[in-house]
């Protein structure tokens, strides 16, 4: 990874994104991408894609990912000054008690704190893990009005303050790698494919979707006005290989181990076919996992447009998902990018994915 690349990768994981006020970070990877891209467009919710033209006669390639993190968002406020908060997202509230947030006002961000009680003082028999609406966000005001004059209202977003950190060797760890880190990587495959010798037959897209976290609804929209040839999705999976997970339940998952394919729901059989063909081909470790109904990505609404598209999904494996602590390997993001390369290589002007009878 360049290490221009790396910065980017850095400050895009930095950059707060919750489900439906992903505008800072799309802005981000629209400025990024639009140096090699040959267009960049965004639609009326936040969309952002670029697109590098093949040729007229060519095949269209959509490569997905989503650009917004899970999070909390303002419900109510005290009179005391406490302010209450549903999530955005999956958002774990077993871990909220005694973060630190950023709340997004009108007046900017607003650093708080989610009140933990001491354990000396509290009830703990029978202690569970608390409703989103128990969680009271304390921003140091001592009554309604303060909140107010900090420019916080009813319906504004937060997330975790936590950041990014190197770790270890080759891994990074922080909030948010799920999806951001996806979105950079279609940032820089459609990098490498702008410094071919020569074009790609196939126009491609990189596709970085809003409100995957909240219903897949970005990519619903997107999908839909571009129906491409074929889709491939990038997200992130479930590492199982830390303690207590049951791989029996869960599969087997290893961090450092390479890029993971789906088999069934969504993903089409002869897009699978030809990610595996190309991984053999190149030298690309791959993992497999199994979906007998649904994948809980985009994948899931963006193959039944119109009349279908053609979609597989390529995830990333992530230790500790939707916590502040998510775990991925650099080596995984550099096979993943290599994997998505050489599929768009593979495909030819007369390739169709079709399910032959």
């Amino acid at each position: 990874m360049s290490p221009s690349s790396k910065s980017f990768l850095l400050d895009l994981l930095a950059t707060p994104s919750p489900s439906g006020f992903e505008s800072k970070g799309q802005n981000k990877w629209a400025t990024y991408v639009r140096t090699f891209a040959d267009r960049v467009e965004s639609d009326a919710y936040g969309n952002a894609w670029a697109t590098l033209d093949g040729g007229s006669h060519g095949r269209s390639i959509m490569f997905e990912a989503h650009a917004d993190e899970i999070g909390y968002m303002v419900r109510y406020i005290s009179t005391e000054g406490f302010i209450y908060v549903d999530r955005i997202g999956g958002s774990d509230v077993a871990i909220a008690r005694g973060r630190r947030v950023d709340i997004f006002g009108d007046k900017g961000t607003v650093r708080g704190v989610i009140g933990n009680t001491a354990m000396h003082i509290r009830n703990r028999e029978d202690e569970k893990v608390p409703k989103a609406h128990h969680l009271a966000i304390d921003i140091g005001a001592s009554s309604a009005k303060e909140v107010a004059k900090a420019g916080i209202r009813i319906g504004h977003p937060a997330v975790y303050a936590d950041g990014v950190e190197e770790l270890g060797t080759n891994k990074l760890c922080g909030r948010a790698l799920d999806n951001r880190i996806g979105g950079f990587i279609i940032a820089e495959v459609i990098a490498r494919l702008s410094k071919r010798k020569s074009r790609l037959p196939s126009t491609v897209y990189a596709v970085n979707a809003v409100q995957e976290e909240i219903g897949g609804n970005g990519a619903a929209m997107i999908s839909n006005r571009l129906m491409p040839d074929v889709a491939i999705i990038l997200d992130v999976t479930h590492a199982t290989d830390t303690p207590d997970i049951n791989e029996k339940k869960h599969g087997s998952i290893t961090l450092g181990g390479g890029p993971s394919l789906t088999h069934g729901a969504a993903n089409h059989v002869e897009v699978v076919k030809r990610l595996i063909e190309v991984a053999e081909k190149h030298d690309i470790t791959v993992q497999h996992e199994a979906s007998s109904r649904t994948t809980g990505t985009d994948a899931d609404v963006i193959f039944t447009q119109q009349n279908g598209i053609p979609s597989a999904l390529v995830s990333l494996p992530l230790r500790y998902m939707h916590s502040v602590v998510e775990m991925a390997h650099l080596d995984d993001v550099e096979h993943t990018i290599q994997l998505l390369v050489t599929f768009a290589e593979s495909v030819k002007a007369k390739d169709e994915f079709r399910v032959k009878l």
